[in-house]
């Protein structure tokens, strides 16, 4: 039987032209995503019930439900870091390897979480919304520099998050209990706070930089939130569900934070009467943190080697 490849992430075409050839001098035939969108779980099992022995997935869901219909899947290969839409404790126990692509994609959601705090704290959306509907009004502003960022993670993502807001003159604390590495904090003069809610309450950005797990689901939500300072603003590049979206509503309605800005969302795209999307002081853009011409390059060489890697070719 002819062994196949199944290709998931809509952008990873850009770069198929360096990315293919890798699979195809091994003998693998290529089927590609031609839906346009993120697949659905039916439309993964029917392409990949029988043949596929390695997938290249973006954010399309592989559940245990769905890894257990593809009988002859050897390996899963993340396009990208985050991997909640993998069940990775099933694909284990189905003895399907999975490796995601590390260090590709960092620096520009770094690049886009600093943006996004530029963009509330100069209040760039309304302002220029403001003058293409003929208007001139202007809203006062506040800067970046010497105001408290509070980074909830301090993985790849958060460090370049980190050294960035450091150059912008930035008070920089992290809360990450996984975190060790005391070298990084002084060289860049970052410190570290052992309780999140200290982090919250002393903060005047705070910035979520971790996976979406069982322990973090909604830990933005209205008690944290509710230690935050009026005039706190937050960014979240991360996944959706880490924020309690009707208890962020609650809080951006009343005014008892001043403003968020996401990249992510519980349900991507969002529904179009979502509450949060009507007000002035939340802004979401969709899931374009990943979304350059470097990152995408790195992420479709390197998950195409990792895959490769996996089912058993060595470089």
């Amino acid at each position: 039987m002819e062994e196949k490849i199944l290709v998931t992430p809509k952008s990873f075409k850009n770069y198929r032209h360096k990315a293919y050839p890798l699979l195809e001098e091994k003998g693998y035939k290529i089927i590609e995503n031609t839906f346009g969108r993120t697949m659905t779980e039916q439309e993964i099992t029917e392409l990949a019930r029988e043949g596929v022995v390695g997938i290249i997935v973006g954010v399309d869901p592989l559940p245990g439900a769905v890894l257990e219909q593809l009988k002859d899947l050897k390996a899963i290969s993340k396009y990208g870091v985050g991997m909640d839409n993998i069940d990775l404790d099933r694909a284990a126990e189905l003895g399907i390897k999975v490796k995601n692509a590390t260090g590709t994609n960092n620096v520009s959601v770094a690049e886009l979480a600093i943006a996004l705090m530029f963009a509330m704290a100069r209040k760039i959306p309304y302002h220029s919304a403001e003058v293409k509907n003929g208007g001139w009004n202007r809203s006062i502003g506040f800067e970046l520099t010497g105001k408290k960022l509070g980074l909830v993670g301090c993985g790849q993502i958060g460090r370049e998050v980190a050294k960035r807001a450091r150059g912008l003159e930035m008070e920089v604390s992290v809360y990450d209990p996984y975190f060790r590495d005391d070298g990084f904090l002084s060289q860049y003069n970052v410190s570290r706070i052992d309780s999140l809610d200290e982090l919250l309450s002393g903060s005047d950005i705070i910035s979520l930089h971790l996976p979406a797990t069982p322990d973090t689901k909604k830990m933005i939500n209205a008690e944290t939130i509710g230690l935050m300072k009026p005039n706190a603003i937050l960014i979240n590049t991360s996944r959706g569900e880490l924020v309690d979206e009707d208890a962020l509503y609650e809080a951006l309605a009343s005014g008892r934070i001043a403003g968020a800005a996401q990249d992510v969302f519980s349900s991507e795209p969002p529904a179009k009467d979502e509450k949060l999307l009507k007000l002035d002081n939340f802004m979401l853009t969709p899931h374009i943190g990943a979304f350059t011409g470097e990152a995408v390059e790195k992420m479709a060489l390197v998950s195409t080697r990792n895959l490769l890697e996996m089912l058993g070719h060595k470089e």
